[in-house]
């Protein structure tokens, strides 16, 4: 279902865009089999093998008009990146708090017992023993299928909403460290204070054609316990390369478009790329979401025209230090990673360049400058701001 290349991605897009307008609109929140109503692009866009620009720009010339239900879902990617940028303890916190949630499980061997059967989708409850399936086979979830899973996981089956959102992030191919913690967190009133989520046996019947019809689910969705959430600090505003000294040009897997470098004028004596899909979580990230992120950093190389161009995670930065230095690199120039994984091990990599005398410049899109910024408070008001 998935092809892991730019191409695969643009031809998705080429092929939904009819359907972005009116159709979208009506029929977006049907979860049905094959998801014919839905764009499916969240892996593509997730590590920016196709971007959330060009996807905008295609939608408002296939629909000047009517295709806003669309873009708002697009948008709802770069809110979600930009808030969790001005409050990146936030993910922090997540991490501390699975660290946490594991530890129970160690501990409680019934609350182990529960999270078990609702990661296998033996629960009972059939729409969400289906959904916790089809993420484990396919890799991805239709969006109102995750808001109805977690809210399940949250309020009915009370388990701590941190395993589920590393159930997710380590199962899906678009698991993204922002989009993913803060949607959890949104269900189970986190991010709205006091607003939260509720699945009800109803809009699941209706949405899903009669396909399922749960019993048991909780009556209400009271929030979570919280903590105030901490004041947004300034958006990072990136950095700027020097087009005459001579560079490594760094792909990473959360932007896999680094094209646009060479579009500014850089032209790089050598090329590399790093991952760290295995830094999502303490456990271990499933197989298919290796594969998919690995298949598109050799897209992207090949792209470049390095498709052999040599390949690192956290745990080799040295080894990219010392191909850098070997080539004659004064800068490492990468495009500017959200918070997450490869957003710390790009801080680990500047320590140790820095230190031979090599420095990192991470480059920020236009499309986050001028978005970031924004993302202070709710999407609404984000919205009207980019959307107008």
């Amino acid at each position: 279902m998935f092809t892991p290349t730019r191409a695969a991605g643009l031809a998705r897009l080429a092929d939904f865009l009819p359907r972005a307008g009116r159709d979208y609109a009506a029929l977006r929140n049907l979860d049905l089999p094959g998801h014919p109503h839905v764009s499916t692009l969240s892996p593509w866009l997730r590590h920016r093998l196709v971007t959330e620009e060009e996807v905008i720009d295609a939608t408002l010339r296939a629909h000047p008009q009517g295709a806003e239900k669309f873009l708002a879902e697009i948008w709802w990617r770069t809110y979600w990146k930009g808030w969790l940028e001005l409050r990146p303890g936030l993910w922090t916190a997540y991490r501390q708090g699975l660290a946490a949630g594991l530890n129970r499980l160690a501990a409680e061997p019934g609350l182990a017992a529960r999270a078990e059967a609702a990661m296998t989708g033996d629960t009972g409850i059939d729409c969400f023993d289906h959904w916790a399936r089809e993420l484990v086979a396919t890799g991805y979830l239709h969006n109102h299928a995750r808001m109805w899973f977690a809210s399940i996981w949250i309020f009915t089956l009370r388990l701590p909403w941190e395993l589920g959102a590393d159930f997710f992030l380590r199962h899906l191919l678009d698991g993204d460290p922002a989009s993913n913690t803060l949607s959890w967190r949104w269900v189970a009133g986190l991010h709205t204070p006091g607003k939260t989520y509720l699945a009800t046996a109803d809009n699941i019947r209706r949405n899903t054609n009669g396909r399922f019809r749960p019993e048991g689910l909780a009556p209400e969705a009271p929030p979570l316990p919280m903590s105030p959430l901490p004041p947004p600090r300034p958006a990072p505003q990136g950095d700027h390369f020097d087009a005459s000294a001579p560079s490594l040009l760094l792909a990473t897997e959360e932007d896999l478009c680094p094209e646009f470098l060479l579009n500014l004028g850089l032209r790089p004596v050598a090329v590399a790329a790093l991952g760290d899909v295995a830094g999502r979580s303490p456990l271990a990230v499933a197989d298919p979401v290796h594969r998919f992120t690995e298949a598109a950093i050799a897209d992207s190389l090949g792209r470049l025209g390095h498709p052999g161009a040599p390949r690192f995670g956290r745990r080799t930065l040295p080894a990219l230090v010392d191909l850098a230095e070997r080539a004659g690199a004064a800068q490492i120039v990468t495009p500017y990673a959200p918070t997450g994984p490869v957003a710390s091990a790009l801080s680990d990599l500047a320590s140790l360049a820095g230190r031979r005398g090599i420095g990192l410049t991470r480059v920020l899109r236009d499309h986050d400058r001028h978005a970031w910024p924004l993302a202070t408070h709710g999407f609404f008001r984000f919205r009207e701001a980019v959307m107008g």
